[in-house]
C-alpha cells in the first residue's frame, strides 16, 4: 500500500488526512526504520507493508468504534505504538496512555511523540499486571485496546481491569479469533465484560483476515484481578 492508496482507502472510510497528518505518518515510518536498526521493534520495515499492516491495520479499529469524542484510550503492550499512535494521529483529541514492559520501547515512543508533535500521550514502563492493580490507572479508561499481545483469555485479564464501568475493551485479532472468543468466555464473565459487537473484515490489497471484538464493561472487576505478573499467561482464567 503506497501513500496514495493509504490516503484513498482512509477517505473511503470517512477519514480525511491533512498534510500535517500525512507528514506525521511519514516521520513515523522514518523513525520506525531508524530505531529498528538499534532495537527489535518490528519485522516489517518496507514502506508499503508498514502503511498497510501497521498504519492502516491500526486505524481500521476506527471504522467500527467512534474515536471522535476525545476519549481516554489505554493501549496495553503497544510495542512500536500500534494501534494507538496511528489512531492518535487521525484523532488528535484522544488522550492516549501506553503501557509496555520494555523500557527501550517506551524510550522510542517518547522520542516518537516528541518528533511527531503530538500531545496528551503518556507512556508507562510497567508489567500490565502491575499496571492494572495501580489505583491511578485501574478502571480509569473509556477504551482499552491491544493488538497481537496474547490470547484473548489472557488479554482480557490484562485489559478489562483498566476499563471504567460502561467503557469498552476492544480486541484486534487475526485468524483463530472464534476459538479464542470461546476460550475467553469464562474470563470475560469473571472480569465484568460482555461482548457487544463483533466485526470481520479483510485488509485491502492482500485480503488477510481480521476480527474485531468489542466488549462492554458491565460491572467492576474483582480486586484480585489482574493476578501477579506471569500468572495470567501460565494459568488463564
Amino acid at each position: 500500500m503506497n501513500q496514495e492508496q493509504f490516503i484513498e482507502a482512509l477517505k473511503e472510510k470517512g477519514i480525511n488526512l491533512s498534510s500535517t497528518q500525512l507528514q506525521q505518518f511519514n516521520k513515523y515510518y522514518e523513525l520506525l526504520v531508524e530505531w529498528n536498526e538499534k532495537m527489535n521493534l518490528t519485522a516489517i520495515t518496507d514502506q508499503p507493508s508498514v502503511y498497510l499492516k501497521h498504519f492502516y491495520d491500526s486505524i481500521s479499529m476506527a471504522f467500527y468504534v467512534d474515536f471522535s469524542k476525545g476519549q481516554s484510550i489505554c493501549d496495553v503492550g503497544a510495542g512500536a505504538g500500534f494501534p494507538s499512535i496511528p489512531l492518535k494521529i487521525c484523532f488528535p483529541e484522544m488522550e492516549v496512555t501506553i503501557v509496555d514492559s520494555l523500557n527501550k520501547r517506551i524510550q522510542f515512543l517518547t522520542h516518537l511523540s516528541e518528533q511527531l508533535g503530538i500531545s496528551n500521550v503518556h507512556f508507562v514502563h510497567a508489567r500490565a499486571e502491575e499496571f492494572g492493580q495501580n489505583p491511578i490507572y485501574r478502571e480509569k479508561y473509556d477504551i482499552v485496546t491491544a493488538r497481537a499481545v496474547a490470547r484473548l483469555s489472557v488479554l482480557s485479564e490484562l485489559c478489562v481491569p483498566l476499563v471504567k464501568k460502561d467503557g469498552l475493551f476492544v480486541a484486534m485479532k487475526a485468524s483463530a479469533a472464534q476459538d479464542e472468543l470461546l476460550d475467553a468466555k469464562k474470563a470475560l464473565n469473571i472480569l465484568g465484560a460482555e461482548k457487544s459487537e463483533e466485526y470481520s473484515f479483510t485488509l485491502p490489497i492482500e485480503d488477510s483476515e481480521r476480527s474485531l471484538f468489542v466488549f462492554n464493561k458491565v460491572k467492576s472487576t474483582p480486586k484480585k484481578y489482574p493476578r501477579k505478573p506471569g500468572i495470567p499467561n501460565k494459568a488463564p482464567l
